[in-house]
C-alpha cells in the first residue's frame, strides 16, 4: 500500500515542499530512503523504526521504500523522521490517509516515540500557509514559534502516540493560536543605557548618526577609553523591527537553532559580537550544508568587531561583499544559498599595537613603520565601507566624578527615529530602508549640495585622496546628519561634520 505526508525542508532561510512517499509490498524484509537524502535523514530509519516498535506497534516485515519527491532536492535534517514515520503508519492501515491529507508534518524522533524539537519551523509554516496547507503539525516546544504564521492551524504534539490517537478520533493535541513570546533583548541590552557613560560627547554624536542613517562606524582609541560600552549601547538607541524584518530575522535564528523555548519572534534588532578568533566561515556562513554566519544572524541589527585589526586579513575582507550587496552567496558544486546579511558594522581597535598612540596619560612605545603596518591591517576598500572613524580619547577621573546627568538612549532613539521616517517617506516603494542603503543614482538625486559645500567637499577629496565610494559615504552621512535636524537640503555645515568622521583618511596623509 502506498501512502504519501506532505512536509518540508529548508534551502536557505526558506522552505521547500516535500513529499513523503511510503510503499510497503511483499519482498525480502527491507527499508530504503531515496530521494537525495543526507545523512542525518538516512539515519532516520533507526530512529523510525525503534519509535513504532516502542510505540506498541508491530514493525511491518515488508520491503519498505520511501521516496522523498522531488528527487532532486537535497534533503538534510532531522526533521522527516515523523513523516516518515506516518506514512509508515498509514501504509499499514492504522491510520487513513485522507484524514491526513491536508496536514504538513515535520519533527524529530527519540527511540521512545517522544518528539523531539528542530530547527527552522518558521520557515516550514511560512511555506504551509503559501502552499495552502490547513494543518501543520509539530513538535510541541516548536508550536509557538509556528503559530507566528496566520492562516494555518498549528498543533504541537509530544509523542507518537498523540497523532496516533488524534487522527483515529481518539485524543486531542495541543493548538497553538498566536502564541506569540516576543524576545526583547534578553541580556544582550537589558539595562543598557547611553546614560550610563560619561562623557565621550563626539563618540555619542557620532554613534547617534551611524544608527539614524545604518551606517558603519571604526571606533578607534587606547584600551579602557569605552569603545566597547558604546557599541554595546547602540541597539538600544534603533528603531524597533517592524513585522516583516522580526520575521525574516526570526527565520535566520531558527535555522541557525538559536531560538529556544521562551522566544517564538525576535522584535529587537541582534547584537552580534564574534571573537577575533572567528574563521571566515564563521562569519560569512558555510559547511557542507551552508548555514548562516554571524553576518546573517546580525541580519537588521548590529555585527560588534572588537580588537577589529586582531581579525585574519582575509576574514575582514570576506565582509566586503555582504557591506555592499546587503546578501552573502555560498556556493557549493552542486548549488548556491544566498543568506540576507544586511547590517551596521562597529569596528572597534586600538591606535597602535601598544594602544596607547595619542594618550596624554601614558606614552607609546611604538614607531612609525609599526603603527602604519598595525592600521595597514585594514585593507583600503573595507575602510572605504566604514562610513564614520572616529577617535575615542580616554575619559578623565574628573569627568567620571561629575554628577551630572547624561542623555538617556530614549531621547537618543527618539531623534533617531524621527530622522529615520524622514528616510522611508524618501525611499517609499523603492526598498531602501535608510540612507546607508543608498545606490550611487539615489545619492546624486537625494544628496544634492550648494556650492560652498560642494567646493568644501571637493577639497577635501583633493586634500586626503579620497576614493569614489568614499566620497559617495560622506554624502550619505551628510544627508544623515541633515535628516537629524530636519533640514531638506545639505548645507555646508554638515558636510563639515560629516569630513570630521574620517580620521583614518586625514592620518594616512599626515
Amino acid at each position: 500500500m502506498i501512502s504519501k505526508i506532505t512536509t518540508a525542508t529548508i534551502f536557505g532561510i526558506d522552505g521547500i515542499k516535500i513529499d513523503v512517499e511510503v510503499d510497503l509490498s511483499n519482498g525480502l524484509p527491507a527499508f530504503n530512503i531515496v530521494g537525495l537524502p543526507e545523512t542525518a535523514v538516512k539515519e532516520s530509519k533507526e530512529r523510525v523504526r525503534a519509535a513504532i516498535k516502542n510505540a506498541g506497534f508491530e514493525f511491518p516485515g515488508d520491503r519498505i521504500t520511501i521516496n522523498l519527491a522531488p528527487a532532486d532536492v537535497r534533503k538534510e535534517g532531522s526533521s522527516f523522521d515523523l513523516p516518515i514515520a506516518i506514512g509508515i503508519l498509514t501504509s499499514m492501515g492504522i491510520m487513513k490517509e485522507a484524514a491526513i491529507k491536508d496536514y504538513l508534518i515535520a519533527g524529530e524522533l527519540s527511540l521512545d516515540g517522544r518528539i523531539k524539537g528542530i530547527r527552522g519551523v518558521l520557515p516550514i509554516a511560512i511555506l504551509a500557509e503559501k502552499e495552502g496547507m490547513k494543518h501543520l503539525i509539530v513538535p510541541h516546544e516548536n508550536g509557538p514559534e509556528a503559530s507566528i504564521v496566520r492562516g494555518i492551524k498549528v498543533y504541537g504534539a509530544g509523542h507518537l502516540l498523540d497523532i496516533v490517537h488524534f487522527f483515529k478520533g481518539n485524543g486531542e493535541m495541543e493548538q497553538f493560536i498566536d502564541a506569540r513570546k516576543a524576545d526583547d533583548g534578553g541580556d544582550k541590552i537589558d539595562g543598557l543605557n547611553f546614560s550610563d557613560i560619561k562623557g565621550q560627547p563626539q563618540a555619542k554624536r557620532a554613534l547617534e548618526i551611524a544608527a539614524s542613517g545604518g551606517h558603519n562606524i571604526l571606533m578607534i582609541g587606547p584600551p579602557g577609553s569605552g569603545k566597547t560600552m558604546l557599541a554595546r549601547r547602540l541597539p538600544t538607541v534603533l528603531p524597533q523591527l517592524s513585522y516583516e524584518e522580526a520575521i525574516e530575522t526570526t527565520k535566520i535564528h531558527s535555522i541557525a537553532g538559536f531560538l529556544d523555548s521562551r522566544t517564538s519572534l525576535i522584535i529587537d534588532r541582534p547584537f552580534r559580537a564574534p571573537h577575533h578568533s572567528i574563521s571566515d566561515a564563521g562569519l560569512i556562513g558555510g559547511g557542507h550544508v551552508p548555514k548562516p554566519g554571524e553576518v546573517s544572524l546580525a541580519h537588521n541589527g548590529v555585527l560588534f568587531l572588537d580588537e577589529f585589526t586582531e581579525f585574519k586579513r582575509n576574514v575582514l575582507n570576506s565582509l566586503r561583499q555582504p557591506l555592499e550587496d546587503g546578501d552573502v552567496t555560498i556556493s557549493r558544486v552542486t548549488h548556491a544559498i544566498t543568506f540576507p546579511a544586511r547590517f551596521m558594522l562597529v569596528g572597534a581597535m586600538n591606535p597602535c599595537p601598544c594602544g596607547y598612540f595619542g594618550d596624554k596619560r601614558r606614552a607609546c612605545v611604538c614607531g612609525a613603520s609599526q603603527i602604519l603596518k598595525y592600521r595597514s591591517r585594514i585593507s583600503g576598500p573595507l575602510l572605504d565601507r566604514m562610513d564614520l572613524h572616529i577617535e575615542v580619547p580616554p575619559v578623565t577621573i574628573r569627568e567620571l566624578s561629575l554628577d551630572r546627568e547624561e542623555e538617556s538612549s530614549e531621547q537618543i532613539r527618539k531623534r533617531v527615529v524621527n530622522a529615520r521616517t524622514i528616510q522611508n517617506e524618501r525611499f517609499k516603494g523603492k526598498k531602501i530602508y535608510s540612507n546607508s542603503q543608498m545606490p550611487a543614482k539615489t545619492v546624486k538625486k537625494h544628496c544634492t549640495l550648494n556650492d560652498t559645500a560642494q567646493n568644501l567637499l571637493e577639497k577635501a577629496v583633493e586634500k586626503y585622496g579620497l576614493s569614489p565610494r568614499a566620497f559617495h559615504r560622506i554624502l550619505k552621512v551628510s544627508r544623515t546628519i541633515a535628516d537629524l535636524e530636519a533640514t531638506e537640503h545639505i548645507e555646508e555645515a554638515h558636510v563639515a561634520e560629516a569630513l570630521q568622521y574620517r580620521v583614518l583618511d586625514k592620518h594616512l596623509v599626515m
